[in-house]
């Protein structure tokens, strides 16, 4: 018998069943057999390709990755997963990461606590950004307000003013909502960064000197190293050039700077018990206005509470049979009077009519309308005025409620009135438009009674007197070129074309003023005449003392235009500054523009700080650091936010 007769005709399964061949190969059941196989092979070999574990070696490693993994869960929320103990590599080998990862029979207590906190957090914080989304909520403000608070954030600035350090985070929610650029904003252009580099370290020098010889004094003296004060801040110390210089501090990143300066205010700045003379104006406009504009920038409630304090201070000189406030007032006493010069007794158009920027404001973040209720007051005794022309005389008697000399002016006397009337229509959102109408005919009148031609040309504000043109136009009406083409931009046609067109031609006849000079600094007022045009005659009109209207004509061209020549001309009153003006204990005016040498008055003005380095800062950064469509600039050069359109208006 052969071998193949000895062997059985079926194999043995481990089981010792045996299975017929036959049946296993019938046509069904073939077909599902092979479907079964081919499953096992898919299954098999699709874990190999797609777990990603599993393509780069053998299983044990992915054990690690998942290890990996649990880290990380655990960095970002150790307060909600159980702080199990680590996988050691030799339990993962020894296969007993089961028992080290706590596979219980029954719940445990402390897990599922934690679940509960984890549910808890996730709901709490999608509610919290479902509410941030809906009332447009604020990040907190840089500065604390308070000094227990002060050095918690470890960011730094760079020399451009950018936050070194500032999380992404941050800087993804400020992009989300928009907030207004109030620091970084260099320009691409390496030449233009280095220009702007410059003019930061001009206030830097500036700055320090004030700090080192006359800290807490108004200004400074910076050839004599000591501190001065003018008579428009009456006999005290109240540190006007820290007020006057914050905000610009704080744009150009200087927050070190900034941080004692606002330490000064918080511990110094209190007119409670003084008795002093100050003038209303500048207190509103260096005082009130500066810490109003550090109040919206920053947040810092301290900035808020001290502007209400000292414009409370100034509500007396309001007191008047007419509501038109009086130039001067005792802080102590509370009265409050005129200058006997100013047409027996009047109030100056430019100074009660400068009023509205920072008083309407302040209503809105303090809720206290008494301030918004005084600028109304004033707005409808000027409105019943009967005007000669239709232009506004410099002088009111708040007795009367009329006007006094007939004497007009776009420049000394006059000029912010003007100013303030385009400004609040725009800082209102364009809802104001009483203010609107008022600049309208305001410019109407000006322009066609005013506006003069030189023979050679040159386009300016003629002065009226008594009905006769005076050719002469003062340094301080050189803002109208930027205040005219700001007015036009926002404008209807006809007056959009032509507004603009003056603004231009207005401000290159104010750059002649400098060009024409030895120094390239500008007079405090030039003439024209036949024999000359845009110089100075008079010594008294022959000075500069370190005004800023031409540069910030220059900045507002700039941002409507983009054309170079206006920082081109910048430039050129940078050069001329540090070489005319700075000394080594800071900047100082001169006493003739004219002369080649040039004698130096010893005293570095406020508005140096908070004017003339901001504007010509801005002027060499991008158009949306401080951007015009968001900020107006008080005629102390402190933005204030628009309302409805700047989201750090932060009104009640």
């Amino acid at each position: 018998m052969g071998l193949e007769n000895i062997l059985p005709t079926y194999h043995r399964s481990p089981t010792k069943l045996p299975i017929s061949l036959n049946k296993l190969c019938r046509s069904k059941e073939r077909v599902l057999l092979g479907f079964v196989c081919f499953g096992l092979v898919v299954g098999c070999f699709g874990t190999v390709f797609f777990l990603p574990e599993l393509r780069t070696g053998i299983a044990l490693p992915s054990i690690n990755s998942v290890y990996k993994v649990y880290e990380h869960v655990q960095k970002v929320g150790p307060e909600f997963i159980l702080q199990l103990p680590p996988l050691a590599k030799d339990d993962v080998h020894e296969g007993r990461a089961q028992q080290h990862h706590g596979q219980i029979d029954k719940p445990d207590f402390h897990l599922l606590e934690d679940q509960a906190r984890l549910k808890a957090k996730i709901e709490t914080q999608e509610r919290l950004e479902l509410e941030q989304n809906q009332m447009k909520v604020l990040p907190r403000p840089v500065i604390p307000s308070s000094k227990s608070e002060a050095g918690v954030s470890g960011s730094t600035t760079q020399p451009d003013g950018g936050i070194k350090g500032e999380s992404g985070e941050n800087v993804r929610y400020q992009q989300k909502n928009r907030l207004p650029k109030v620091q970084g904003g260099g320009d691409l252009e390496p030449d233009i960064r280095a220009k702007r580099e410059t003019v930061r370290q001009m206030m830097k020098h500036a700055w320090d000197n004030y700090a080192t010889y006359a800290w807490g004094k108004n200004e400074l003296r910076p050839i004599s190293h000591k501190g001065h004060s003018a008579s428009i801040f009456g006999s005290g110390n109240y540190g006007a050039s820290i007020v006057d210089g914050l905000d610009t501090l704080y744009i150009m990143g200087f927050m070190d700077e900034f941080k004692r300066g606002r330490d000064w205010v918080e511990d110094n700045l209190n007119l409670t018990g003084v008795s002093s003379e100050l003038s209303v104006f500048e207190t509103n406009i260096r005082f009130v206005g500066g810490l109003l504009s550090c109040y919206a920038i920053t947040g810092d409630s301290m900035f808020r509470e001290k502007a209400l304090h000292i414009a409370e201070k100034l509500l007396p000189a309001f007191n008047t049979l007419t509501g038109i406030p009086h130039a001067l007032i005792n802080i102590g006493s509370g009265t409050s009077k005129n200058y006997a010069w100013a047409s027996s007794g009047s109030s100056i158009l430019s100074e009660f009519g400068t009023m509205s920027l920072e008083f309407n404001y302040l209503s809105d973040v303090t809720g206290n309308p008494v301030f918004r209720q005084k600028i109304e007051k004033i707005t409808q005794v000027i409105k019943k005025q009967d005007r000669p022309d239709g232009l506004y005389p410099n002088y009111l008697n708040p007795k009367t409620g009329r006007w006094g000399q007939q004497h007009i002016s776009m420049g000394a006397l006059g000029d912010s009135f003007y100013e303030y009337l385009l400004k609040s229509w725009l800082q209102s959102g364009k809802t104001n438009d009483e203010a609107k109408e008022m600049y309208v005919d305001a410019m109407d009148a000006a322009v066609g009674k005013l506006i003069q031609k030189s023979n050679g040309g040159l386009t300016y504000f003629a002065e009226m007197k008594f009905n006769r043109l005076e050719h002469k136009m003062d340094h301080l009406a050189c803002f109208t070129g930027g205040m005219l083409a700001l007015g036009g931009t926002h404008l209807e046609e006809p007056l959009k074309s032509k507004h603009k067109e003056l603004g231009v031609a207005i401000t290159h006849t104010c750059h002649e003023s400098y060009d024409r000079t030895n120094t390239k600094l500008g007079p405090e007022a030039f003439r024209f005449s036949d024999a000359i045009e845009a110089k100075a005659l008079k010594s008294n009109e022959k000075y500069y003392i370190l005004r800023p209207e031409v540069i910030e004509s220059y900045f507002v061209l700039w941002r409507l235009t983009h054309d170079v020549r206006y920082r081109q001309w910048g430039w050129e009153a940078v050069q001329a500054l540090e070489k005319h003006c700075r000394v080594d204990g800071g900047y100082t005016g001169i006493k003739n523009v004219y002369s080649d040498e040039p004698t130096q008055d010893d005293v570095q003005q406020s508005f140096f700080l908070a004017e003339t380095l901001k504007y010509l800062y801005l002027l060499f950064s991008d158009d949306d650091l401080v951007s015009l469509d968001e900020w107006v600039f008080n005629t102390e050069a402190h933005p204030l936010p628009i309302k409805k359109v700047n989201l750090l208006y932060r009104g009640i």
